[in-house]
């Protein structure tokens, strides 16, 4: 199945505008990568690729999923299975890759925050 692609310059422009028109980014790195990474793109939100099949999106907004392979495997992958599900879905060529070498904005991930072991959990 063909997935539109979109330029990492017309995403930036169609985010910058910032009304409801603007498409949801989808986060679809693998895990690994996704994991050792601060940064995502602005306002994105994690889909884990295992979780294509549960997932409950917004059908009337345009959908942008990226991932971390410069040829953009994992999402178009992914993009692939939400447009046979009914979904608008684009693929953001070159991944946040090239996003991120062109120097345009990222924020900083969530990140699970280690908790201190209970006392006496670590005594041999």
């Amino acid at each position: 199945m063909p997935v539109l692609r979109i330029s990492k310059e017309e995403l930036k422009q169609r985010l910058e505008i910032g009304d409801a028109s603007a498409p949801l980014i989808l986060d679809v790195r693998l895990k690994y990568p996704y994991e050792h990474s601060g940064v995502k793109l602005p306002g994105a939100v994690r889909l884990a690729t295992d979780a294509v099949d549960s997932t409950q999106l917004p059908r009337d907004r345009e959908l942008v999923a990226y991932d971390s392979d410069p040829d953009e495997v994992t999402s178009s992958h992914v993009a692939a299975e939400l447009i046979r599900r009914g979904y608008r879905v684009a693929v953001l060529k070159g991944g946040i890759a090239e996003w991120m070498g062109a120097n345009f904005p990222v924020e900083a991930k969530d990140s699970a925050r280690p908790t201190a072991p209970a006392p006496g959990a670590l005594k041999a």
